[in-house]
């Protein structure tokens, strides 16, 4: 009996013209795991994530979303078969406030879909969900501020909610912690963790710390190829990988510097 995973890869490759970027991928992600994507720049790891959430077509190859086939299909509705991407510029509406961006982001889940004729004050089960997330996400409190006066930490933490707004099982995170301070960084681990609980995680990430402290399995993209996919301990242990990309910063990870 063949297993179905939350996400999986069979040989999917990617080319560019003559160039191949994505060079025979098979990645098996279970349910429920929290996987980092790592690499050296211009590994493919961005291109690698445009490929899962359907901005781009693979040249060859499977990509299955519980079992079922995304690859040929379009990013929105690849969302609406459970799967939400962030970006690594932020993507939320500047000038609508905390909870009107998570009111817009919840319609769509909740059954409303083109709805032109109802006052969205009066959805009340909307309202609701919105509300929650904003507890989830810690910006309860800035429920009313415009989102482009928020700071980039809150303006992250905003594009998480609008990420999990849907209520996708798969989530897609592409640098979430790029350009914060280690405080602001560490708190953004813990919340990244209390928000998708249950559910199945793959990132994109550079800060090693932030890898060995959220991911249950790392993968490690190398010239668009997966060169090694398993737990943080045996990946930190893997001379290819550290030959290939981790080096001294698995060295500073041991003596416990991030």
């Amino acid at each position: 009996m063949s297993t179905t995973y939350a996400l999986e890869l069979k040989d999917v490759r990617k080319n560019f013209g003559k160039t191949e970027i994505i060079r025979g991928v098979n990645l098996a992600v279970q349910s429920g795991e929290r996987v980092a994507v790592i690499g050296p720049n211009g590994a493919g790891k961005s291109t690698l994530f445009n490929l899962i959430s359907g901005r781009f077509g693979p040249t060859s190859g499977d990509i299955l979303l519980n079992g079922q086939a995304i690859q040929h299909k379009k990013p929105y509705e690849i969302n609406r078969m459970g799967l939400s991407r962030s970006f690594q510029i932020t993507n939320i509406f500047p000038k609508l406030s905390v909870f009107e961006n998570l009111r817009c982001a919840v319609l769509w889940s909740l059954g409303y879909k083109y709805t032109f004729f109802k006052f969205l004050s009066g959805l009340k089960d909307a309202n609701a969900r919105a509300e929650q997330l904003m507890d989830m996400i810690h910006l309860d409190k800035k429920r009313d501020v415009l989102a482009m006066n928020l700071t980039y930490a809150e303006q992250r933490a905003l594009e998480i909610g609008v990420t999990i707004a849907g209520g996708s099982d798969v989530i897609l995170l592409d640098e979430p912690t790029a350009g914060m301070s280690k405080s602001e960084t560490s708190r953004f681990i813990r919340l990244i963790k209390e928000v998708t609980v249950g559910k199945t995680l793959l990132t994109v990430e550079h800060d090693m710390g932030v890898v060995f402290g959220l991911a249950d399995k790392i993968a490690v993209v190398v010239y668009g190829e997966v060169i090694a996919f398993d737990t943080p301990e045996a990946v930190r242990a893997n001379a290819k990988v550290q030959e290939a990309y981790l080096g001294s910063s698995v060295a500073d990870s041991q003596a416990g510097g991030h």
